[in-house]
């Protein structure tokens, strides 16, 4: 799994959720590339995006450099923010910005998605993957989808989502 790179949300602190407004910053462009020659070399038989904007790029970018199509999924998609979608991190009510910085099983975004719900969608996408047999797979996504997967392996669950870390462009082996 790949974390898209950089986006203009990303550099104002701003939640991205599923807002299709939050694109790749020169920066970002940069990250994508580094991330497609670090693909080049692992041989992928598949690969696959969230249908987010900053995903399909990052993930065209890898695409073109490994002669790969990306193949979107919607299951690896961030975590719909709900409320706080386009809201800059400050503009969050503190107590509740504190209790999402130890997000976990509970954690449910005001009017959004849980990290359960999430976790689910996530889990059922890699089981297709695996099963399709088109392996490696790289998936262009996102830290929340990154981090509800990596939780899955975690004995504390979902508990460790906020203590796991992701840069962007970053690529995690599952």
């Amino acid at each position: 799994m790949a974390r898209h790179g950089e986006t203009t949300f990303n550099a104002e602190r701003r939640f991205q959720g599923h807002s299709p407004r939050a694109v790749l910053t020169p920066r970002g462009i940069g990250e994508a590339r580094a991330l497609a020659d670090a693909a080049a070399g692992e041989r992928l038989a598949a690969l696959y995006a969230s249908p987010l904007a900053r995903a399909r790029q990052t993930a065209a970018i890898v695409g073109e450099r490994v002669g790969l199509e990306p193949i979107v999924d919607a299951r690896f998609a961030e975590t719909e923010t709900g409320d706080w979608t386009e809201r800059l991190y400050d503009e969050v009510d503190r107590d509740l910005y504190a209790a999402w910085q130890h997000a976990g099983d509970g954690w449910r975004f005001p009017r959004g998605e849980s990290l359960n719900e999430q976790q689910e969608r996530v889990l059922a996408g890699l089981d297709d993957v695996t099963r399709r047999g088109d392996l490696p797979a790289l998936i262009v996504c996102h830290r929340g989808t990154i981090r509800v997967a990596l939780c899955h392996a975690d004995e504390r669950g979902l508990d460790a989502f906020s203590e796991i870390d992701v840069p962007n462009g970053g690529l995690v082996r599952l």
